[in-house]
């Protein structure tokens, strides 16, 4: 049984599953200035606040499993990454605060407000950077057999490359935002969230453009995986998969429907991931620690696999019944 391979395959659906999820909160929270009426702000709030603070779960399944099973390259990378990671926890927080206390601090909800968004908008520049720096990769050197250690400097992540990726993301989670309020809102608020999902699905798959021609371009042994044959025949469909589904974004978006936008842009993160996925494997530590390099030891892995094991249907099984219980439209005064 590898168990690298069975524990690299929980964490990416950890780290999966919360950019789907938390992306689309943080996303109504991106797109919280751009809606003026206090009501309708209300709304927004409302369709996420039963489910927020479960969708952060996986984050946490995501990055305990990435200690517990891949130690080395959690330790090689976290000095790379303090400060976004820092700046991504502090804005997470405030957002938090944010959802409890602008409905009882009724004399200072615009603060609350500005919390609210400004926490979603860190958060997300902060993830759309580690994702830019990831694809980059750190420099490492070893230091002993089986030992590495990162030599960059605290600031090596602030890239235009990363930077870019963080306002890549940004669109992105609004685009999922605006998608959720769509399946969730009417009125209104509903037409604003059409209108906002047109434009952010535009610049999303320009964005999904630049990065595909820049990561490659850049990085050689990402050209030679996607360019050479007949690697460039077994994956041309995924290329050609995610433009039918941007077509199809745009084709749900122009005929109002309801549900299929933000099934159509979870399509298209899932689209990406894939294509990061084949990208960057088998390293957990872009060119330098592969996810078998990077292994904590068999006992320690199986030791884990069987909490897990208990715990990963948990998490499914309320994170299910949770949108069973709040699905349909939003309804006022969750809180």
């Amino acid at each position: 049984m590898d168990l690298p391979l069975i524990w690299s395959a929980i964490i990416a659906l950890g780290v999966f599953m919360y950019v789907l999820l938390d992306g689309f909160d943080l996303g109504v929270g991106i797109l919280f200035p751009f809606v003026r009426e206090k009501r309708d702000r209300d709304t927004m709030m409302n369709s996420v606040a039963p489910i927020w603070d479960g969708n952060e779960t996986w984050l946490i399944l995501g990055g305990a499993s990435l200690l517990g099973a891949f130690p080395l390259a959690y330790a090689t990378l976290l000095p790379a990454f303090y400060i976004p990671i820092m700046v991504m926890l502090f804005g997470l927080i405030f957002r938090g605060v944010a959802f409890e206390f602008r409905f009882k601090s009724t004399l200072r909800w615009p603060w609350w407000d500005a919390s609210f968004f400004l926490g979603s908008l860190v958060a997300t520049v902060m993830q759309g950077i580690l994702l830019g720096a990831f694809i980059t990769g750190v420099p490492v050197e070893a230091i002993e057999a089986g030992n590495w250690r990162y030599t960059g400097g605290a600031l090596d992540w602030l890239t235009p490359f990363n930077l870019m990726c963080g306002v890549g993301l940004v669109c992105g989670y609004a685009l999922l935002g605006a998608t959720w309020l769509v399946l969730k809102t009417e009125g209104h608020l509903q037409r604003f969230s059409y209108r906002a999902a047109w434009w952010l699905a535009g610049l999303v798959a320009a964005f999904l453009v630049v990065v595909s021609l820049w990561t490659p371009y850049a990085h050689p042994a990402i050209r030679e995986r996607w360019f050479t044959w007949p690697n460039l025949l077994y994956l041309s469909p995924v290329p050609l998969v995610t433009g039918a589904v941007v077509l199809a974004l745009f084709a749900a978006l122009h005929r109002r429907r309801e549900t299929a936008p933000f099934v159509l842009t979870m399509a298209l993160f899932a689209l990406s991931f894939l294509g990061l996925a084949i990208s960057l494997w088998p390293y957990v530590v872009p060119r330098a620690l592969t996810i078998w390099d990077a292994a904590s030891p068999r006992d320690s892995q199986i030791f884990l696999l069987v909490g897990v094991a208990f715990l990963l249907p948990v998490i499914l099984g309320y994170t299910v019944y949770s949108y069973r219980v709040f699905r349909g439209k939003v309804a006022e005064g969750y809180h």
